[in-house]
């Protein structure tokens, strides 16, 4: 047993992975499974950098993402939804050029194929009510026309995301979105980490 960041814990033995055993990668895996559910304080820790950072809007991003994820909820999205409209812009801090690939790759493991792509994609679909004051185009989403998250993607801006900078409007705290994520969170969906299920096609 050693000390590491999460406490007391049995550690792989191997220090080159050609020399590892099924039962280092087992130790790996129980300690992997841990972290794991650790995952949403780790997601709320990182939206709280949103908090301050106003970027020129009138509320800051994370009352921007408690307003989106806010809206959709009173609206009646299940949880799912709501979690992506909390999470589409958590991308911000690190990546402000591409902020939705980050929260694209956040979900992907938890969430339905057409709320992965509504959050990769919401950037290019929210172009559509600002891009022509830049110069840029504002049609730059017709190249998803015909794509069957074309309309799903379109409404959660223009319900949700486009309409979420009312400094006025009365957020849920971003406690309230926890339990939200703890159950979106708490199984993947798909990875490569995830065995194939028995009977299914190699």
């Amino acid at each position: 047993m050693a000390d590491g960041a999460h406490g007391s814990e049995e550690r792989a033995g191997f220090t080159s992975m050609v020399e590892s055993t099924q039962e280092d990668w087992l130790k790996i895996a129980t300690a992997s499974a841990e972290y794991g559910r650790e995952l949403p304080g780790r997601v709320i820790s990182h939206l709280q950098l949103l908090k301050g950072d106003c970027g020129g809007f009138v509320v800051d991003r994370l009352e921007h993402s408690l307003q989106t994820a806010t809206r959709a909820f009173r609206d009646g999205r299940d949880e799912e939804y709501v979690v992506c409209a909390l999470l589409h812009d958590i991308g911000d801090v690190l990546c402000p050029r591409n902020h939705p690939d980050i929260a694209a790759a956040m979900v992907f493991p938890y969430v339905s194929e057409a709320n992965h792509f509504m959050v990769a994609q919401h950037g290019i679909f929210q172009g559509y009510y600002f891009f022509h004051h830049l110069g840029l185009d504002r049609d730059m989403r017709e190249q998803f026309r015909g794509h069957p998250h074309f309309e799903y993607t379109a409404q959660f801006c223009h319900l949700y995301d486009q309409s979420a900078f009312d400094p006025n409007y009365e957020s849920m705290p971003l406690e309230a979105f926890e339990p939200m994520l703890q159950r979106v969170m708490a199984v993947p969906k798909r990875s490569i980490y995830l065995r194939p299920k028995e009977g299914a096609a190699a």
